[in-house]
């Protein structure tokens, strides 16, 4: 076979499968979760495994949100509860319950935190124009975790800061 041969295997752009698989033509990818009935996505580039829930060693003395840390491949993995950090409803954990692992890279610098999610939805492609900014009134997570919101047929997905969501607020004991 020649290189002309090789050539025409090649997808052009515009071309969106072959032999089943999705390339991506132009836009982001984000995976979509559900926090209590809601849809929130994380980018996709972002996400390091998804792993079924189970009990992780629990931390003395740690925020409430924070179930504790598993041990993955070598690394040592704190576990957040997203229902619970960012107040919604009650932390149960069904068949459907899942832990979407993050690692976040900054320069040199990488943290990897894994996120407790009622079930994982989808995956989006998005085009950076179709992310529209968040409303400046409240909601029930905080707006430095909320990039943006997506309009995905007749429902908003919240689109969350990675970076953010990486970081642990200070805990004061409570006696």
């Amino acid at each position: 076979m020649d290189i002309q041969d090789l050539a025409t295997d090649i997808p052009v752009e515009g071309e969106h499968s072959i032999e089943g698989i999705d390339f991506i033509t132009s836009g982001e990818q984000y995976l979509t979760f559900m926090l209590a009935e809601e849809q929130y996505a994380v980018d996709i580039l972002c996400v390091e495994e998804i792993r079924s829930w189970e009990q992780p060693t629990k931390i003395p003395n740690s925020p409430s949100y924070i179930k504790g840390v598993i041990n993955m491949r070598g690394i040592i993995v704190p576990i957040v509860d997203l229902r619970l950090k960012f107040n919604i409803g009650e932390a149960s954990y069904h068949e459907t319950t899942v832990v979407i692992v993050l690692t976040y890279h900054v320069d040199d610098f990488s943290r990897t935190i894994g996120f407790v999610v009622d079930a994982v939805s989808d995956v989006l492609n998005v085009k950076e124009n179709d992310i529209q900014s968040s409303p400046a009134f409240g909601g029930c997570v905080q707006p430095q975790y909320v990039e943006g919101l997506i309009n995905v047929d007749k429902n908003v997905v919240t689109l969350l800061n990675v970076e953010h969501l990486q970081k642990v607020e200070k805990h004061t004991l409570q006696h």
